[in-house]
């Protein structure tokens, strides 16, 4: 129970984060999407860049158990799904996570894209047969893998790289990227009033 607890507690205070910084709000998505507004972008990458930095740190200096480490498989079905995924993002300024936020937060149109997600899911269990026949749930590049070889870990890495070490240099990368992004890389276009006949 306690778990369960803890839970639901860890996921109330990320969802007042992502609710804080704008991930709850389509028009965010929409002007970090097209590069109006890079404050929200700048936050996610300052937030996977510390959370790799600090869990392959924690790695390397026996901190952090590397069997809680866990790598999804690679297929056909993953990538399309993220294509999926990344257009239906744009289309509502809302990913699964932003949009449980959001209808938390009271959004009404939060709503209808929580419920076609429910929808889509059900879809996908009822038509699951179908999906793993056509051989789009198959494994590739050696399915669950790593970049690099992380020590004491169950996963091949693709390459000979230290797994730890490359981890940590990539997120210290995603917070320097952060820092040094601008707020913008498009100039907001205003409305211009209506010429007087």
């Amino acid at each position: 129970m306690s778990s369960i607890l803890l839970a639901v507690v860890i996921g109330a205070a990320f969802g007042a984060v992502l609710d804080r910084v704008g991930a709850s709000n389509p028009n965010a998505i929409n002007r970090m999407l097209n590069l109006t507004d890079l404050r929200l972008a700048k936050s996610i990458l300052l937030a996977i860049g510390t959370g790799s930095a600090l869990m392959f740190g924690g790695q390397m200096l026996g901190l952090v158990e590397v069997g809680h480490m866990s790598v999804k498989t690679a297929y056909v079905g993953v990538f399309l799904g993220g294509l999926m995924l990344g257009a239906g993002w744009a289309a509502s300024g809302y990913c699964p996570g932003t949009g449980v936020v959001a209808l938390a937060s009271g959004r009404k149109d939060a709503l209808f894209f929580v419920a076609g997600g429910l929808l889509g899911a059900a879809a996908y269990m009822l038509t699951y047969p179908a999906w793993k026949a056509s051989g789009l749930l198959d494994k590739i590049a050696g399915g669950a893998v790593t970049l690099g070889t992380v020590p004491g870990s169950k996963y091949e890495g693709l390459t000979a790289l230290p797994g730890d070490i490359l981890g940590l240099v990539l997120g210290l990368g995603f917070v320097a990227l952060a820092f040094a992004l601008p707020e913008r890389l498009v100039r907001r276009e205003v409305a211009q009033p209506a010429p007087a006949e």
